[in-house]
């Protein structure tokens, strides 16, 4: 290809898994939405370890303006060029002469090389437009002379590291009309840029920035895009590509490689509008009006190509949304074959070629959804290879949205709660004090006990998850109801301890008292140290002497926490009544908050913010308490206290005064 020489080494493919780390742009452009605030990345793996800053090592954006490294590289002296004797390089003015020797040799090596003049021009140039604390409309006046500068050598120099930096300073800081410019001269090149150490970053911003080119420079890679996934350098390329920027027709041509050669061969794409209307069918457009033989060699064509993939899970591409997305339409199209022994068979192929490396699937939606359909149509056997491959990354999937779904899956599939006690619940339990500082990780505690619950779950995640839900009907005998049951007493001790040793300070976050509520209400077992660990905090001096650390009565979300325990249940203002949970005694928190709070400290809070937690202990004990109780409680609150219950402006004052006067009763 004119113009194009690589001058790198071929390297040894490495894993390609997670994100690659952009940088946050300084300034917002105008042109396109993948440009205003954040910079879109694709989902991590599960598998992959996350790094102290948090960026993945392999994939760091080469757009880091290390201007004194690089001016330092330009300046490089090259010691080798001439021999100095021991005894002249003790001498400081013939180490000096030695030193102007080598410079001159380096600037007469350089002049050597092509484009030596072009490339000192754009530097200069470059050296002021990639400033970052200049004006807006300083930058541009660079920007454009900078493309004056390589104008019609782009496609020449790019290759080169110094050179694509240049290149790439245009395309993040230069207008539309500069964009276009350089996507138009770099066309037809795309798939060796894509494959290069350096200019790979330049193609994922063209394709980023570039959205009316995207669909051209993607058609480039077309019959390539397996070789390319499994190229260390091209591989990231497409991954952003699918996973971020393209739109149903551009996933298209990309996809269309995995198909096989007999479906490239009668369906090459040119972009017409009715080839993008088909595109969106996906896998089953292309299916459309095959049969037998044919439908038979497109679907042998795209497990094998998936299988080259799975065999190579050291090059990265396993990783990529796009292997996720055409593994779930192999496996729709196979749920789809009117043969049931055909149907068995190629499933068990494809699990067969994939079982070793399913963790690296989980955390695309795609992916996600492709290992519960291994779940739920699995053997026992298949079920526990599964459960063994995903069991050493459950607290990282408990933290992903696409990934906690294969956990609720399992747990709603498989038979054998003894293997998911010890090998799901048990991992989850332990990190609770961890998971518990994410909506993702307080979704796959409640999980545990109140499986689908609309108090924690949308209507949208709900549908999600019961996707399986016709398959289990089919693979599974134990009933939900059993089997939900045998989850929440394997997660039931755990989850108490968790309370007993950290309920106290959960509670004061606001995601973490719903989470200690939940454990309170609906595990199982003994609850008596967990309750005295949540009380002891509110026998703490009423207010708080300390103005930095609230009294957790006076922290809004921790006061509902209590209410809702002596109440012993939510109310449902469906039947504008408390649904009591028939696994917690409030009765019995009552009469422990009596006995470790007392009567001081009960009747300052009932003065202050805890008028509601108050008056709802009062109507536990009016109708559960013993007249021992009952009596000792009325004491608490004689005339002098109700008078200055009245006098107060508190927020439940007469909801208070209501249930002090009905201890009388």
């Amino acid at each position: 290809m004119p113009g194009l020489q690589s001058t790198s080494k071929k390297r040894p493919a490495v894993s390609q898994g997670g994100p690659k780390s952009k940088k946050q742009h300084s300034e917002k452009s105008s042109s396109t939405k993948f440009e205003e605030g954040k910079i879109q990345k694709r989902s991590r793996p599960v598998t992959q370890p996350i790094t102290e800053n948090g960026l993945s090592d392999d994939d760091e954006d080469e757009d880091q303006d290390n201007f004194e490294e690089e001016e330092a590289e330009d300046q490089e002296i090259v010691p080798d060029e001439m021999i100095v004797d021991d005894a002249s390089s003790k001498d400081p003015n013939a180490a000096r002469e030695s030193h102007k020797v080598q410079r001159v040799l380096q600037e007469q090596r350089r002049a050597a090389k092509p484009h030596s003049q072009l490339l000192a021009d754009a530097k200069r140039v470059w050296s002021l437009a990639r400033q970052k604390s200049i004006p807006s409309a300083e930058r541009q006046k660079h920007v454009k002379e900078l493309m004056k500068v390589t104008q019609g050598k782009v496609k020449d120099i790019v290759l080169k590291h110094d050179a694509s930096r240049i290149i790439q300073t245009v395309v993040k800081y230069g207008g539309q009309k500069e964009r276009d410019q350089v996507a138009m001269e770099l066309k037809g090149h795309y798939k060796a840029l894509a494959q290069s150490k350096y200019s790979k970053f330049l193609v994922t911003k063209l394709i980023r920035l570039c959205p009316a080119h995207r669909a051209s420079i993607l058609l480039e890679f077309q019959s390539h895009v397996l070789r390319l996934l499994l190229h260390r350098e091209a591989s990231a390329v497409l991954a952003d590509s699918f996973e971020l920027y393209a739109n149903a027709y551009e996933r298209s041509i990309l996809l269309r490689d995995f198909y096989g050669k007999e479906v490239a061969l009668f369906s090459q794409t040119q972009g017409s509008e009715p080839e993008k209307v088909n595109a969106r069918k996906g896998f089953p457009g292309v299916l459309e009006g095959l049969e037998g033989e044919r439908r038979k060699r497109v679907l042998t064509a795209l497990k094998e190509n998936l299988s080259t993939i799975f065999n190579n899970s050291d090059k990265g591409a396993i990783t990529h949304a796009i292997v996720h997305r055409a593994l779930l339409e192999y496996l729709s199209a196979v749920n789809d074959t009117e043969d049931e022994s055909e149907r068995e068979k190629l499933r068990k192929e494809i699990f067969e070629s994939c079982q070793d490396v399913l963790a690296e699937l989980v955390h695309t939606r795609d992916g996600s959804r492709a290992v519960r359909d291994f779940i739920a149509y699995g053997t026992a056997k298949d079920r526990k290879q599964i459960i063994k491959v995903i069991k050493p990354h459950v607290e990282r999937m408990c933290i992903d949205d696409e990934a906690q779904l294969v956990l609720f899956t399992a747990l709603d599939v498989i038979d054998d709660t003894k293997l998911t006690a010890k090998s799901l619940v048990l991992d989850i339990t332990t990190h609770a004090p961890t998971l518990i500082n994410t909506p993702q990780g307080r979704r796959a505690l409640f999980y545990l006990l109140v499986p689908r619950s609309r108090r924690h779950f949308t209507p949208a995640q709900i549908a999600i998850i019961a996707e399986t839900d016709p398959i289990r009907g089919k693979t599974s005998k134990k009933s939900a109801d059993v089997r939900e049951g045998e989850i929440r007493a394997a997660a039931s001790e755990g989850l108490l301890k968790f309370v007993e040793e950290n309920g106290a300070e959960a509670a004061r976050d606001t995601g973490g008292s719903l989470v200690v509520l939940e454990i309170m209400l609906y595990a199982d077992g003994d609850k008596s140290s967990a309750i005295q660990s949540l009380l002891q905090p509110l026998a703490s001096t009423y207010p708080s002497e300390d103005v930095s650390k609230l009294h957790p009565i006076d922290l809004p979300h921790t006061s509902r926490m209590y209410k809702s325990l002596f109440q012993g249940g939510h109310f449902s203002h469906s039947n504008k009544s408390v649904d009591r949970s028939p696994s917690f005694s409030p009765s019995a928190f009552a009469s422990a908050f009596m006995s470790i709070v007392g009567e001081d400290l009960t009747v300052s809070m009932a003065g202050g913010e805890g008028a509601f937690v108050v008056a709802e202990f009062l109507q536990r004990i009016r109708e559960e308490g013993s007249a021992d109780e009952k009596r000792t409680v009325k004491g608490w609150f004689g005339e002098d206290v109700v008078k200055r219950l009245k006098k107060g402006e508190t927020k439940g004052r007469n909801v208070l005064l209501e249930k002090i006067d009905g201890l009388s009763l």
